[in-house]
């Protein structure tokens, strides 16, 4: 049965139909849908899809909770999932999921419905401009005039699939990020769906139509866009995207912001240089690893003699890293993949100029504004502009000097590292020891072998310090600790955009765990949404057996209180919400201004201090609720096996 005998009855469910079973094809995994009248034919065929276990369907009511809880999806998956909603303002409540999709390149297809175009300026009832409404925030938008039930519909939706997903994970451009499918539909909006159960091939787009994809054809049929906009870029020759080499000899270190990936610490490694790590980079472990960085950025003897900084994803958490960059004298070298968007505008510009000087009518230095206008919008890290060089890889070069070499991987050979190189790291490495040891905890564990002293006196001294040491209250300090302590490699560990991120930076030593933050944006807008998602990936399968654990403050939890919203007979993760209830934003006041301004006025505008009782708002969601005071709860709660939804609150003071 091919693609051209199927039919519903309503070319809009026959379009959906096509469009879903290609991006099944090309490997997207989940949807996650908000309900509505214009989208009720893409509705109807996910729960289809769903039902056979083609994609797996999330249902929110909220559509900025849809958005990032795709969002988590993605991060966890590495494929785009599918964001489905009606028109109207529907659409716009995505923005902030886009917004941090785009700047943390993470892949995501927005499908959006629309009524056809002889409807906008009408006036009709939630009709807007949707084509472009995410702006340059979208990697590529394609506007989808309404099906009618012509021959080679489903032969275009194939089409728009394949170019879609193929922009959302920067096939061509080397960016992932958000696409904006808008697609117009007429009435009939619906009809029944085919029972995709027990026929799996009758729906439009049969197996003919994937074997001329898989062979890089384009499938025969119409492929008339009503209007296309994109931000794509061509990627850059060959030549710009080759290795760079990075030469031995400037004192050098490698930080790893959100998302560095493994490849900053395989660099530490390679070139025995100290390791700058954030708990959401991916690279918080090894041994180059330097916990105290802030200190010894600000230290002469340390920060004051880097000449060269390796920076991999975007740090976000520290004045000190940005500020190394805007030093003279220090060489800062960006290593990401959206590097490749920086090197085609440079290829690009440098064209303008030779067409120019050959007598072209070309402005370079429009090409060069228009250019660096987009690179800001794709977030690339470059604090003052100072960034020396953009590269998508890099290399260590071998040292003449050190009597070996040093591979692409693994272990450097004997004497592979320079020996300036070993008493640079050295130096950072024990220094970072004595400041990490100077930071006590604030209760003294009791000795041991006090337990076992012949002394009664000293046996009872033991029990009351040990009692003591239980029954301390939880600090900031504690509480990150024993949250990065109780999170292993088959966990996911969420941390929201709050103090408490900078709190775990200070003080976790490197452990190879997945963590993940909104840090594209550092905002906390989807904070729960995002973690859930992430929670629903991660878990997938009855073989699964870790819990994810989002890190948040109290506002953050209320901003998005609504993503705690799991309809009737949607999946519940396993998911522990640890609350840091202090009473309001007290990030804020760390500002310069919480000295002098006045303390009402900033209580009431920046503090924003809120009352809530969270174990009613736990308990109106249907989530499991525990407060914790002491270390011993803590660990007991963050030990404890969790079923599914649950919030632990943890009272600190401002």
């Amino acid at each position: 049965m091919t693609a051209a005998h199927i039919s519903t009855g309503s070319p809009a469910a026959d379009f959906s139909l096509a469009l879903l079973q290609e991006f099944h094809r090309l490997g997207v995994t989940d949807a996650v849908l908000s309900p509505g009248s214009r989208s009720q034919g893409l509705a109807l065929a996910l729960a289809e899809f769903d039902r056979a276990s083609l994609i797996d369907l999330q249902v929110r009511i909220d559509e900025r909770t849809s958005g990032f809880t795709a969002l988590g999806l993605a991060v966890e998956t590495g494929q785009p999932a599918l964001v489905v909603t009606t028109s109207g303002t529907a659409v716009a409540n995505l923005l902030p999921a886009v917004l941090e999709a785009s700047h943390s390149s993470v892949p995501m297809l927005v499908l959006s419905s629309d009524r056809p175009a002889e409807l906008r300026g009408t006036g009709g009832n939630q009709t807007t401009w949707q084509p472009g409404i995410f702006g340059r925030f979208v990697r590529h938008t394609i506007d989808v005039g309404a099906p009618s039930g012509r021959a080679g519909e489903p032969s275009r939706a194939i089409t728009i699939a394949r170019e879609a997903y193929e922009a959302a994970v920067g096939m061509h451009s080397g960016r992932p990020g958000p696409v904006h499918v808008n697609l117009q539909f007429r009435e009939p909006l619906s009809a029944s769906v085919p029972d995709l159960v027990s026929n799996p091939l009758a729906f439009a787009g049969g197996p003919s139509q994937a074997g001329e994809i898989a062979q890089g054809k384009e499938p025969s049929g119409d492929a008339d866009h009503s209007d296309r906009q994109t931000t794509a870029r061509d990627a850059p020759s060959a030549a710009l995207l080759a290795p760079l080499e990075l030469a031995r000899g400037p004192r050098t270190i490698v930080i790893a912001g959100h998302g560095g990936g493994r490849a900053a610490e395989q660099l530490a490694h390679e070139g025995g240089w100290p390791l700058v790590a954030e708990p959401s980079s991916g690279s918080r472990f090894g041994r180059n690893l330097v916990v105290a960085y802030r200190e010894l950025l600000n230290d002469p003897d340390f920060g004051g003699r880097v000449e060269r900084a390796i920076v991999f994803g975007h740090p976000t958490l520290s004045r000190e890293v940005p500020v190394l960059s805007l030093r003279e004298g220090v060489e800062t070298i960006v290593v990401t993949p959206d590097a490749s968007a920086h090197l085609a505008a440079a290829e690009e510009f440098t064209r303008a100029r030779h067409d120019a000087s050959a007598g072209e009518n070309v402005d370079p230095r429009a090409v060069f504004r228009r250019r660096a206008v987009t690179d800001d919008a794709i977030g690339l890290y470059n604090p003052g502009h100072r960034v020396s060089q953009f590269a998508t890889t890099v290399t260590v070069a071998t040292d003449p000097t050190a009597g070996g070499s040093i591979p692409s991987s693994g272990t450097p050979s004997a004497g592979g590292t320079a020996p300036d190189d070993r008493d640079w790291l050295r130096s950072w490495v024990l220094a970072n020891r004595a400041i990490v040891a100077s930071q006590l905890d604030e209760v003294a564990p009791p000795n041991p072998d006090d337990a076992r002293s012949p002394d009664i006196a000293v046996r009872r001294d033991y029990r009351l310090a040990e009692l003591a040491a239980l029954r301390a209250p939880i600090t900031r300090r504690v509480l990150a600790l024993a949250l990065w302590q109780a999170t292993w490699p088959h966990d996911r560990l969420v941390l929201g955009a709050s103090r408490l991120i900078r709190d775990l930076d200070r003080v976790v030593p490197g452990k190879n765990i997945r963590v993940h933050s909104n840090r594209g944006l550092a905002g906390i807008d989807g904070t729960i949404a995002t973690a859930i998602g992430i929670a629903l990936a991660s878990q997938r399968g009855p073989d699964s057996v870790g819990v994810t654990r989002l890190l948040l403050g109290d506002l953050t939890l209320l901003h998005d209180v609504g993503s705690m919203l799991l309809g009737v007979g949607e999946r519940r993760p396993r998911i522990q919400l640890v609350v840091a209830n202090d009473g309001g934003g007290t990030i804020f006041d760390t500002l310069e201004v919480a000295d002098t301004a006045s303390r009402a006025a900033f209580d009431r505008v920046m503090f924003t201090p809120q009352a809530v009782d969270i174990a009613s708002l736990a308990k109106a969601y249907g989530w499991a609720y525990s407060s914790v005071t002491t270390r011993t709860e803590l660990d007991s709660a963050l030990t404890a096996p969790v079923s599914g939804p649950a919030i632990v609150e943890v009272r600190l003071p401002r």
